[in-house]
């Protein structure tokens, strides 16, 4: 099985993931310790919304450190597995702390019952690179399901980087690692 990396902080500290497969693009663990260094203030009793969610590297991360709920959202049934896999492995796979949602983000997104849920305090939205509409797409319509003071994070090549506001987010940062760049968001006053 291919290797998705370990859990860098927390209560699953050093334990190792699994990947769904040769296609997946797991979070380096650069990418990772400087996304994580940064959102570590939010992270305390959150809830955590992995968009595209692939290994649940990012949502387990989260819980690793303390969020108090995650979200996996994924397409893709391997993956779903393997996510089921990684949260058992490492202790997170409690029904009270993580969510697994087999659909397609977008779709998912969109649905009213969604909206209507409880709102999340730190999204990543890491679609494949190549899917730069679908990047846009998603970050349009999180602005529905984040509270006032969320931080949103999308995952994306350098050069294809989202604008500085989409719909009601602003961004506040972002931080480049070769060919993969993490652009922080925040709603706006209007939100």
């Amino acid at each position: 099985m291919p290797d998705a990396g370990r859990v860098i902080a927390g209560t699953a500290r050093s334990i190792r993931l699994d990947a769904p497969g040769p296609g997946t693009r797991p979070l380096a663990d650069r990418v990772k310790q400087t996304l994580f260094a940064i959102l570590e203030p939010d992270l305390p009793r959150a809830r955590f919304l992995d968009l595209f969610a692939g290994s649940g590297a990012a949502g387990i991360e989260a819980l690793s450190r303390g969020a108090a709920h995650a979200t996996f959202v994924e397409r893709d049934q391997r993956a779903i597995g393997t996510i089921r896999t990684n949260l058992a492995r490492t202790g997170l796979d409690g029904a009270d702390r993580a969510t697994l949602v087999r659909a397609d983000a977008l779709v998912w997104l969109r649905d009213p019952d969604r909206v209507a849920g409880t709102p999340y305090d730190v999204v990543l939205i890491d679609p494949p690179y190549d899917e730069v509409e679908t990047m846009m797409t998603a970050l349009e319509g999180v602005s529905a399901v984040v509270t006032r003071n969320a931080r949103v994070v999308a995952k994306h090549f350098w050069r294809t980087a989202p604008p500085p506001t989409v719909g009601l987010l602003a961004s506040e940062r972002e931080r480049r690692f070769g060919d993969t760049a993490l652009t922080f968001y925040r709603p706006t006053e209007d939100a």
